[in-house]
């Protein structure tokens, strides 16, 4: 199933706010960690409801707000990427909290929102030892640490595998949507481009 994926407003709409394009990266973001998740059954790993969802969904939703700073590094001055960082880890822990009875069923309002919080700060540290090429996207370590981190959620008849799965083909389409509708969203208002279209994942 592609994914439909908005990479720009419409013209004349105006500059939107860090938070209005948080929102749409959020999105984005729960979107794709569903479809990881359904393309990664589909190749036989486990990742069951529970606890295992919780945490692949968590640590998917921790590198796309990563790798979308780093992309806002480079489109955006210093104060508006401080801006769209933090508004994006902020509905990212929303997006988990909102879907808890699906995630976990966790019945304590709030905690998951502060999970996602904790680890995105966590993996601020754990990231930033790594690099993130405009040309290339995350680099060798980057990508390799998120399979790493998933090797510790999936069963151990995954483990061989798992790494490899995420840095060849998740990690990439992921950074794929992500890169294209960055490039739309943060472009200034009314600039000139080609005739829209929507891209899916997958094309």
């Amino acid at each position: 199933m592609a994914i439909r994926i908005r990479s720009h407003f419409h013209r004349g709409a105006g500059e939107r706010t860090m938070a209005e394009l948080a929102s749409v990266i959020a999105m984005l973001g729960w979107k794709l960690s569903q479809d990881a998740i359904r393309h990664m059954r589909e190749a036989q790993f486990d990742i069951d409801v529970g606890r295992q969802y919780f945490n692949f969904v968590c640590e998917y939703l921790a590198f796309m707000l990563h790798a979308a700073d780093r992309i806002a590094y480079r489109a955006l001055a210093a104060e508006k990427r401080a801006a769209f960082s933090t508004a994006l880890a902020l509905k990212l822990a929303e997006v988990v909290e909102d879907n808890r009875d699906m995630l976990i069923a966790e019945p304590e309002p709030g905690r998951c929102r502060r999970h996602f919080i904790e680890l995105a700060n966590a993996r601020g540290a754990d990231y930033a030892d790594f690099a993130y090429d405009e040309t290339d996207g995350p680099d060798f370590g980057f990508r390799r640490f998120f399979g790493s981190r998933l090797l510790e959620i999936v069963p151990q008849k995954d483990h061989a595998w798992v790494i490899d799965q995420i840095m060849e083909i998740e990690a990439p389409e992921a950074v794929i949507a992500l890169e294209a509708t960055l490039a739309g969203l943060f472009a200034p208002p009314g600039e000139a481009r080609r005739p829209r279209r929507e891209r899916s994942v997958g094309d």
